[in-house]
């Protein structure tokens, strides 16, 4: 791990065992040995240069698709959140936009300049660089198919221009270069009516609202849907809804979500997600697989 010492020659936030409840929409999570928020891209470069070969690495935007264990994170997560945030129009016509931008912003400038196709980023709750690693997706829209250049940085600090063609996009994946990490995106939007995209944002906003526990500490949906068919509709046929372990619960507004309805931990949360994955696969026969992505150190309270 860095050593303390070289805390002072960066211009960004360095934190030393930082609790990851703080920073996940679950509100839980064990400490993060190191958590470093960067000024910029420049400034996340010369951080990553100088840390060890195998020191490992998190990227973490808003924490709205992250499952942290309780034992925490042993290794240093950058924090894109309150960084990397910039978005602009390029000369040729599409938006370049930073991974710590938020979706919501997105969709915003989108309507408010005359763009559409941008209007389902309002109903992600993340960050664009998390929107790009894992092809996020409302109403029907993905990210990725907007996407016309990515740049990433690797773990020695050098940028890399990559283009769609060099990943493997799928439904909530993405594959691509081991040990390199999104940091900004161009976008193309077609230009059109933005206050019909307004319109249209504000409709998909109040249909979330009515279906999904948004008020409630969640990450969103929890599986994927598997094809042909809907995760929600899966757990409730398996009677799940309000299945609690602990202060976590199956959403009974929207079975595809698992909200803490008080302290639940990191433990709580992820057995249910066993249970309600055993259950389905005996009653439905059909095998969920986790939309969240689950990281961290594997403590006894852990299964």
């Amino acid at each position: 791990m860095m050593a303390a010492t070289k805390q002072n020659t960066y211009r960004g936030e360095l934190k030393f065992d930082e609790p990851m409840s703080k920073h996940t929409s679950w509100r839980v999570g064990g400490p993060a040995d190191q958590f470093y928020t960067p000024a910029d891209v420049e400034d996340l470069a010369q951080f990553l240069a100088d840390l060890p070969e195998d020191e490992e690495l998190v990227f973490v935007g808003l924490g709205s698709n992250l499952l942290v264990r309780d034992s925490g994170i042993r290794g240093t997560v950058i924090a894109l959140k309150g960084s990397l945030a910039s978005i602009e129009e390029t000369a040729g016509g599409l938006i370049r936009v930073g991974a710590g931008t938020s979706c919501a912003k997105l969709a915003r400038y989108c309507h408010r300049n005359n763009r559409i196709g941008g209007e389902f980023f309002a109903g992600i709750p993340g960050l664009i660089g998390g929107a790009l690693a894992m092809n996020a997706g409302a109403f029907g829209n993905e990210t990725w198919k907007h996407v016309k250049q990515v740049t990433t940085v690797d773990q020695y600090g050098e940028l890399h221009d990559r283009k769609p063609g060099e990943f493997n996009v799928a439904y909530r994946s993405v594959r691509g270069y081991e040990n390199e990490w999104f940091v900004e995106a161009l976008f193309e939007f077609a230009a059109g009516d933005g206050e019909k995209a307004a319109e249209q944002v504000k409709a998909l906003l109040e249909k979330r609202n009515q279906t999904q526990p948004t008020g409630l500490p969640s990450c969103g949906s929890v599986f994927k849907n598997p094809q042909g068919d809907y995760a929600a509709r899966l757990i409730e046929a398996s009677g799940l809804k309000g299945k609690r372990v602990g202060d976590a619960e199956v959403s009974e507004k929207h079975a595809n979500f698992i909200i803490n309805v008080g302290q639940a931990s990191a433990a709580d949360i992820e057995h249910l997600m066993h249970l309600v994955q055993q259950a389905v696969k005996q009653q439905q026969g059909v095998e969920l697989v986790p939309e969240v992505k689950i990281i961290g150190e594997v403590g006894n309270e852990s299964l």
